[in-house]
């Protein structure tokens, strides 16, 4: 499907506008000067473990722990983030070296 020019120009202004609504929405909404409510404290502080949660079950859906590696790749992996997060409580060292263990593994070990 081609688009015309100014079809093109009218997906790209909507793209735009959702993404500065998105972005903006929360500094019109609760101002610096206000307290925001106390529910939207609450998400803010158990959202970001949710969805690590989330992201963890979504990265082990498709482990088979009865067969092929057994899940031992990943396991060592999600162990290897804990402890070097535990030790140097850097996120993005940690994810980056749980990566980095996970690629290791998968390309020359298993």
């Amino acid at each position: 499907m081609v688009l015309t020019p100014v079809q093109t120009m009218i997906m790209i202004a909507a793209i735009a506008f959702g993404t500065m609504l998105t972005r903006f929405a929360p500094f019109i909404l609760f101002p610096e000067k206000k307290q925001p409510p106390k529910v939207i404290l609450y998400l803010g502080s158990v959202i970001p473990c949710a969805m690590m949660g989330l992201l963890v079950v979504y990265c082990f859906r498709n482990v088979s722990f009865l067969s092929g590696t057994h899940g031992l790749p990943e396991a060592l992996a999600v162990l290897f983030i804990i402890v070097l997060h535990q030790w140097k409580h850097h996120t993005l060292l940690s994810i980056g070296g749980g990566t980095l263990l996970y690629m290791v593994l998968v390309q020359f070990v298993f």
